[in-house]
């Protein structure tokens, strides 16, 4: 069971940023200092052994201790350990900026789309793997075969409202996350947008894409959920916890 540990309230009008967070001590100073003002930062600690929790909560952030292993897990305990009306995502290594996601919020309040990504564009060496890339690409393609949106990424940077994505049911928690909030997103009938963001040189090492095996891993599992029977559109005012 997932903990949480408060350095500062939640506000149900304001927005909450989930970073998913394993062994991220050297990058998360930068990650933090980069959260808009007023905004929360709910950085989910799942089992790392180098101080990235106290770390965060010295910075002022919100820390959940999310015992089970796995992208999902971390990304849903985030979730449902937000308040705020809208709640983003970013990934915790200094990769991406999270006050990229000024834009986003402003898209999701003025009803312009319903969740908004992140488009990775490399800027420096060594930023997105060749094997990282590529199999990026391939889930674009399926997911637009299976979907009809014509997305070109499936980044970890994006916002949307918390009770609308409650309310998607989302029961991944491995490295299919991120696509199975697209794909049910797409079913229930959302305005899906994305922008381009610049990607940088991720702080350590990565433990996902960072290897053909890792990346591996993460195709297997978005595969499966690429398998999934389409999605019924939820009722409205439901949410699945």
């Amino acid at each position: 069971m997932k903990t949480v540990t408060t350095s500062s309230p939640s506000s149900t009008t304001g927005v909450d940023v989930v970073l998913p967070c394993l062994d991220e001590a050297e990058a998360l100073p930068w990650v933090l200092e980069r959260i808009p003002a007023g905004w929360t930062a709910l950085v989910v600690d799942n089992g790392s052994t180098d101080g990235s929790a106290e770390i965060a909560r010295s910075l002022g952030a919100t820390v959940v201790h999310e015992p089970r292993r796995g992208f999902g897990a971390a990304c849903h305990a985030g979730l449902t350990a937000a308040t705020a009306d809208i709640v983003c995502f970013c990934d915790c290594d200094a990769s991406l900026d999270p006050a990229l996601l000024l834009p986003f919020v402003q898209e999701v309040r003025a009803g312009e789309a319903e969740l908004v990504l992140g488009r990775r564009r490399a800027h420096g060496r060594g930023a997105w793997p060749a094997h990282a890339r590529a199999g990026n690409l391939a889930l674009s393609w399926l997911l637009r075969r299976r979907t009809g949106l014509r997305l070109h990424d499936l980044g970890p940077l994006r916002a949307a409202r918390r009770e609308a994505l409650l309310a998607l049911g989302l029961d991944d928690r491995r490295s299919g996350y991120p696509l199975q909030m697209v794909m049910r997103a797409a079913d229930a009938g959302w305005r899906v947008t994305e922008h381009d963001v610049p990607y940088l040189p991720r702080t350590g090492a990565s433990k996902v894409t960072g290897t053909w095996r890792g990346t591996w891993q993460a195709v297997r599992d978005m595969s499966r959920v690429l398998a999934e029977p389409r999605a019924a559109a939820p009722e409205p005012g439901r949410a699945v916890r």
